[in-house]
Order: structure tokens, then sequence, then C-alpha cells
């Protein structure tokens, strides 16, 4: 056989998701985007879209394109109370992970969690 097989099953490490890479690209768009924001129930539901798209299309071209990813932001008023949110899912712990990172002003507070899945 003179050519190679050019299919992988796994990334190699320079592909692989890395939760710290994404995890400051989701910590710049959220400061950037929410520093000095009041806390406005009418904007949230558009704010917490277009932050979920922003991330989305960073994390993409920070070279992770094989990967499937799944964006969730909350933001919710800050008063004081304790919120608790947790995930489940199968996955391939060896090529999929996920980062997050939460803000928080007197106002309001977002958090913001990125999936990655990677494509076979």
């Amino acid at each position: 056989m003179e050519g190679s097989d050019t299919y992988l099953i796994r990334p190699s490490h320079q592909y692989k998701f890395k939760p710290a890479v994404v995890k400051e690209c989701v910590r710049e768009i959220v400061r950037e985007r929410l520093s000095g924001k009041r806390f406005e129930p009418e904007e949230v539901q558009e704010l917490s879209r277009s932050l979920a798209e922003c991330i989305k299309d960073r994390v993409k071209n920070a070279g992770f394109d094989k990967y499937k990813l799944v964006v969730q932001v909350v933001i919710g008023e800050q008063r004081g109370e304790g919120v608790n949110m947790s995930s489940r899912c199968f996955w391939d712990a060896d090529t999929d992970n996920h980062a997050e990172d939460l803000f928080m002003n007197e106002s309001l507070f977002c958090l913001a969690v990125v999936f990655g899945s990677y494509y076979y």
C-alpha cells in the first residue's frame, strides 16, 4: 500500500477539546458583554441567546471545528439566594469535555457552560 489512511477515530492532542482555552474564551466574552450591566428581565432572553451564539462562534474559531458544541447560558438576578444547576450526558471521556465560567456583579449572575463532543 502506497498511501496511508487519513481517517482518524480520535483527535490528535493538538485538536482535542481544551477546557482551559475554552474557559478563557467564555470568560472574555462574558466579562466584555456583562461588565456594568444591570439585570433587566425583558432583555435576559435575547442577551443569553446572543451570548451563547457568540461563545459558540468564538470556540469554533479556536480550532474545535471537529466538535459538536452545546452552549448553555443562564442569567439570573442577584438576590443573595443560591442556585444549583446540574447536567448529565453520555460521552467518550477520552475525547469529549466541557468548560464553564461564572460571572457575578451586584445585579446579576451568569453561568455559561460549553460542552464539546467529538464528531467520529
